[in-house]
């Protein structure tokens, strides 16, 4: 197995008739996998959001934060991540944790109905000409905040990895308690396998057999790269990550379509179809 840049393991590329042959034995063969009874490729975890949620969109500035309705899947495989130092793996396993959750396709079915608030704030921030006699100045910033009614699930692609992917994911899904900005807090409520994803869950643009739910839009979801490390994704790391190299972007619909405006708060639904997505 190659290395990567500060000596950690770097998990061979899966051909895609590779991914598939495997996802074949998941979803016919009722085995365990890291103890969650099958069949299914799909490891789904389902959370009950415990806080308002935001997650600025990566085009957003620091004064104007529009915000995600839903987390990134960037987002979800850092929280894992942060997830097994706090549950007490060392820095190499933790390193291998992030490489491993490279080509893992995750796939995100936000609650039934979520609804942004519009507010203005004051927040205190440096000037462009620095003053010793007033380090900070006072000024205004625009933010939003989501309220989510209903469950969160998060599937994971079991056939993108082997039995130690599955058993990191068993192990650190219920010590992830926040998604998105710090206070955005979740409860883990459960796991689960399935074999398909209703339309209810994400999908990236490009996906074969794209079926479009009936209240949708498109956002720009960031994910990790082909060289995504510990290395360089470490918030204490002085690397600059490289768009496509170590972050990319996706183009994703999002089952949640605007349902209602009114001044200061914009509402969003999920269809309800039972159609299954590829």
């Amino acid at each position: 197995m190659p290395r990567a840049q500060g000596g950690h393991s770097v998990p061979q590329a899966l051909t895609s008739a590779s991914v598939e042959e495997h996802a074949r034995a998941l979803n016919s063969h009722d085995i365990p996998i890291a103890g969650v009874q099958g069949p299914g490729r799909w490891l789904v975890a389902q959370y009950l959001p415990a806080a308002l949620f935001s997650l600025k969109m990566s085009q957003a500035t620091s004064s104007v934060g529009k915000t995600l309705l839903l987390p990134s899947m960037y987002a979800v495989k850092m929280a894992l991540v942060d997830a097994g130092f706090r549950a007490g793996l060392t820095d190499e396993d933790c390193a291998s944790l992030l490489r491993v959750l490279v080509p893992v396709d995750l796939r995100i079915a936000p609650p039934a109905r979520a609804v942004v608030t519009h507010t203005f704030v004051k927040i205190r921030q440096e000037p462009k000409r620095p003053d010793p006699l007033k380090p900070y100045g006072s000024s205004i910033a625009y933010r939003e905040i989501v309220h989510h009614w209903g469950e969160w699930r998060w599937a994971f692609d079991l056939a993108a990895g082997d039995e130690r992917l599955a058993g990191w994911l068993v192990t650190l899904i219920p010590h992830v308690n926040f998604i998105g900005k710090r206070g955005s807090f979740i409860q883990f409520s459960g796991i689960s396998r399935q074999r398909e994803l209703s339309i209810e869950f994400t999908q990236p643009g490009a996906v074969r057999g794209f079926v479009l739910p009936s209240l949708w839009h498109i956002a720009v979801l960031d994910d990790f790269g082909p060289e995504a490390s510990l290395d360089i994704l470490s918030s204490y790391s002085s690397a600059k990550p490289k768009r496509d190299k170590h972050r990319t972007f996706v183009q994703t619909v999002i089952p949640l379509g605007l349902v209602n405006t009114g001044p200061g708060f914009s509402e969003y639904a999920r269809d309800v179809q039972t159609e299954h997505a590829p």
